[in-house]
């Protein structure tokens, strides 16, 4: 029986701190991974990637910028692990520290002018570190909050942390936007480019504070004391591995959660990091013009977040995912037309209008991935379904994306990359039961059994 502390609702003034502290935390996050997208679209092929032509020096940044999905699974297996036995809380303060150190240290890196291969192998081992830590950041930021908060409105309020990623794409491409308008282009190639990263020691600073101050969440807490006294009865026998207990049970949420992502990691690193390659090469627009039309649409994309979030609330986390899959996957081609024209209004509209469809998958994500996995393996479990599709997914897009674009000069493959991606979500989606009843503290909750409505007395508003 879960203690009367345990199972209270926290008060209004309450949730919106944890939420606070989840979005400050994945806003500094994001921040720190999203700069170094659009660092390597401008200027790291450059500096770390000289002795290439142009076109190569920016596939072998893209590679580098690649590596840091392929650290994010291992991110999610050790944060999950830890997350799922220790708590959320813990976790999510190492994260931020792992992920602000790398990025201050990025911008103290030697370039290749000064250290030679040196330069490139450092960059790709702190992108690493920014991987690992970023693999473990989301599934505890998500279900921080959604295991603290309102079942009737879990889908808004979990899709607040969400937001984090528009807005550290905000403030990445911001602070580049505005650096590269104050800058003339050997300053900002030789020192103004390390402003950004050096940024990120304050922002982690700031975070810390404000994730220090939230308590562990008591869905876990009850769940962890559930446990011991199991453990106890069990002579001190211990628990199976988180690991093993999602391969054993959840092995099917997992393909659900990876097949979900593939729209909407591969179609948000088309149209923000991409884009920045395509519309400076091949629609002759300028790096300026390009990256203030990200800003505006990142902008958008953090405003309507919340409100995808609530509508799955009403309608279900499935009818709004696939809204957002299907809708995503028809905008390519009008997407690369309207860049195609060169006019800012044309680009701006294209990228927004890609971002609000994304969104649409993006939003319900953090309650949908969450409500699919028991307590003691929802962490490891939504973690691991959303990190290793990253590296099938988002890691491999922007490279995908630009050696598409060199050997056909032509928009149309890539479009029919992301259509490809869309196919898979929505067969993903479609398997998948709805989970927006489903109470996070059922012991063994699973996507492939009819979910079973919240009681009327569990399903409290805030």
């Amino acid at each position: 029986m879960a203690s009367a502390a345990a199972s209270a609702p926290p008060t209004p003034a309450n949730l919106k701190r944890i939420v606070a502290a989840s979005l400050i935390g994945t806003t500094i996050e994001w921040y720190d991974f999203f700069l170094y997208g659009s660092a390597a679209a401008l200027v790291f092929n450059k500096l770390f990637f000289p002795d290439s032509d142009p076109l190569v020096g920016t596939l072998l940044s893209f590679l580098t910028y690649a590596v840091g999905f392929a650290a994010r699974p291992l991110g999610a297996l050790v944060f999950g692990h830890y997350g799922d036995r220790i708590g959320r809380k813990k976790l999510l303060v190492l994260s931020l520290l792992m992920m602000g150190g790398a990025t201050f240290a990025i911008g103290l890196l030697p370039t290749h002018a000064t250290v030679g291969s040196a330069a490139p192998v450092l960059l790709t081992t702190l992108r690493l570190v920014q991987g690992f830590a970023l693999g473990g950041e989301w599934g505890g930021a998500v279900l921080l909050v959604s295991e603290h908060g309102d079942a009737r409105r879990r889908g808004f309020w979990a899709s607040w942390p969400q937001t984090g990623a528009p807005a550290g794409q905000l403030l990445a491409t911001g602070v580049l936007s505005l650096l590269t308008a104050l800058l003339s282009d050997a300053a900002f190639g030789s020192w103004g480019w390390r402003i950004p990263f050096l940024l990120s020691g304050v922002l982690v600073v700031v975070g810390l504070w404000i994730r220090l101050s939230v308590d562990e969440s008591p869905v876990f807490k009850e769940a962890l004391a559930q446990a011991e006294a199991r453990k106890a009865a069990r002579n001190g026998e211990a628990e199976k591995l988180p690991l093993v207990s999602v391969l054993r049970h959840h092995w099917r949420d997992v393909l659900v959660a990876m097949g979900a992502r593939m729209a909407e990691n591969i179609s948000y690193y088309v149209i923000t990091a991409f884009i920045l390659v395509y519309a400076t090469t091949s629609a002759g627009v300028s790096k300026q013009t390009a990256l203030n039309a990200v800003l505006i649409a990142s902008a958008v994309h953090f405003a309507v977040i919340p409100a995808w979030g609530a509508l799955s609330d009403r309608v279900g986390r499935r009818p709004v995912y696939l809204l957002g899959a299907v809708g995503v996957g028809l905008w390519m081609f009008p997407f690369f037309s309207l860049v195609d024209t060169g006019g800012f209004g044309a680009l701006v509209l294209a990228v927004t209008v890609g971002l609000i469809l994304h969104g649409a998958m993006y939003a319900p994500q953090a309650a949908f991935f969450s409500e699919m996995f028991a307590t003691r393996m929802r962490y490891s479990g939504a973690s691991i379904g959303a990190q290793f599709a990253s590296v099938a997914a988002g890691a491999p897009a922007p490279l995908i994306a630009t050696a598409l674009l060199a050997d056909y000069d032509s928009s149309t493959p890539i479009a029919l990359y992301v259509v490809a991606a869309a196919v898979l979500t929505v067969i993903a989606v479609l398997a998948a039961k709805e989970t927006r009843h489903r109470d996070l503290a059922d012991v063994e909750p699973s996507v492939g059994a009819e979910a079973s409505a919240v009681p009327a007395a569990d399903a409290r508003t805030v």
